[in-house]
């Protein structure tokens, strides 16, 4: 029960102090950094991201989903095709798909130019992938639950004269 609901909170804020989170779970804050430890030992906590908004920084960066369809051989199943796509750095994410593709890679570039050589260059070169459909995103309004976009009061109003 307590390591839910820490999860539940970390997962929206991670930098809430362990002071606060067992004030918000009325438990000991020595108990609350106990099963914190043990989270990440037991690898239920990977890590501790940022979330960037590049939209607002001076570094221009583009977001790709790409599909993958792949053809397996008996020696390799979809996880050994994951592992290999997974340990390129400019991946992201990758997911087992249901559906009309198998797979989807999710990278960060510095460019479309970027992710099509990443496409070209390392994806498609991997003997089990048979084809690849690559989307840009456009605009971030939500991603891991958090706006990426002004909320409507701080939106700049628009003048209107007659």
């Amino acid at each position: 029960m307590l390591q839910e609901e820490l999860l539940r909170i970390m997962s929206k804020n991670a930098k809430i102090s362990t002071e606060d989170m067992a004030a918000m779970l009325e438990a000991s804050e020595e108990e609350i950094q106990k099963t914190i430890a043990k989270m990440e030992k037991e690898g239920i906590i990977c890590g501790y991201p940022a979330l960037i908004n590049w939209d607002r920084t001076d570094n221009e960066m583009v977001t790709a989903l790409i599909e993958v369809n792949v053809a397996l051989h008996r020696e390799t199943g979809f996880d050994k095709v994951a592992e290999r796509i997974y340990q390129f750095d400019e991946v992201e994410s990758v997911y087992l798909m249901s559906g009309s593709f198998d797979l989807t890679v999710i990278l960060e570039g510095k460019s479309m130019k970027e992710v099509a050589r990443f496409v070209t260059t390392k994806l498609s070169p991997i003997e089990e992938v048979v084809n690849t459909s690559t989307f840009f995103v456009l605009k971030k309004y939500k991603e891991h639950g958090l706006l990426m976009v002004k909320e409507k009061n701080e939106q700049e109003r628009m003048l209107i004269t007659p």
